[in-house]
């Protein structure tokens, strides 16, 4: 079963410049995560029949959100949180409510979850990094080990952060920017520390220039000067069956490439 995860910063956009379906016959997911969507379902271009569409848009017009793609029918499909983390947890601040921004979505198939994820980004001055390191990064942990209680779980997306400094080209001068705070790269230890594994590194542990964002600015992505914030992870209980994971940086539309990993089922 062939998994995908690509943020497409704007799927009309990327549609509408013939890219999408490009990828989508050359690499023909099976399930496709997508993040930053930027629409509403009855905005989309995208018509491929052989895909249910699942879609969490965020209240907010063109901005954010999350779905997935799927040739197979899940069994069931949730948008966002529960009732019990939103309860006990202040999404808002003075940029909006990430909890209405259409950031998850999660499927649930025959013996496992898909969840697809857009972190909220900390922004240049780091003026939303309080509200991703005490909010967003337990709150969406927790939301994976209540989907656990399940079934194990296959999670993926934009993640806004580079790991360790294998993950991006220029680790010394971005220490403590956004993307790569010690706060930031915490929240993803922890979720490594709750038994969730890194596909990629655990399959190309020393692999280096392995990116999949590149800013607009300076060619960037022709020099291969990226970021590695773009992930699939597994439960425990399904790292032995993942038997591929890549990066597509060869797959244009976006200023990120889409991820993937192949699982045995």
């Amino acid at each position: 079963m062939k998994l995908y995860s690509w943020n497409v910063n704007g799927i009309r956009a990327v549609w509408n410049k013939g890219l999408f379906q490009k990828f989508i016959e050359y690499h023909d997911p099976d399930i496709l995560c997508l993040q930053e969507t930027k629409a509403d379902p009855h905005q989309s271009p995208v018509d491929l029949p052989q895909y249910d569409e699942f879609w969490n848009s965020a209240e907010k017009k063109g901005y954010s959100g999350t779905a997935i793609f799927s040739k197979i029918k899940p069994h069931e499909v949730r948008l966002g949180y529960s009732e019990n983390i939103l309860n006990k947890f202040n999404f808002s601040d003075n940029y909006g409510d990430t909890s209405k921004e259409g950031r998850v979505i999660s499927a649930r198939f025959d013996g496992f979850w898909i969840v697809s994820v857009y972190t909220p980004n900390s922004k240049d001055k780091l003026e939303r990094l309080e509200m991703r390191e005490k909010v967003w990064d337990p709150a969406f942990l927790m939301h994976i080990q209540e989907l656990e209680q399940i079934a194990p779980v296959l999670f993926s997306g934009d993640f806004n952060v580079a790991h360790m400094p294998i993950d991006l080209a220029r680790p010394k001068e971005n220490v403590g920017k956004h993307g790569f705070t010690d706060e930031e790269r915490e929240g993803f230890e922890n979720m490594l520390s709750a038994g969730y594994v890194d596909t990629f590194r655990k399959l190309h542990p020393e692999q280096k220039d392995a990116y999949t964002w590149w800013t607009h600015w300076a060619n960037a992505r022709a020099n291969n000067i990226g970021w590695r914030i773009d992930y699939w992870m597994a439960s425990q209980k399904l790292i032995d069956n993942v038997k591929k994971a890549q990066i597509h940086p060869d797959v244009m539309g976006s200023d990120h490439c889409p991820v993937s990993i192949e699982l045995n089922v």
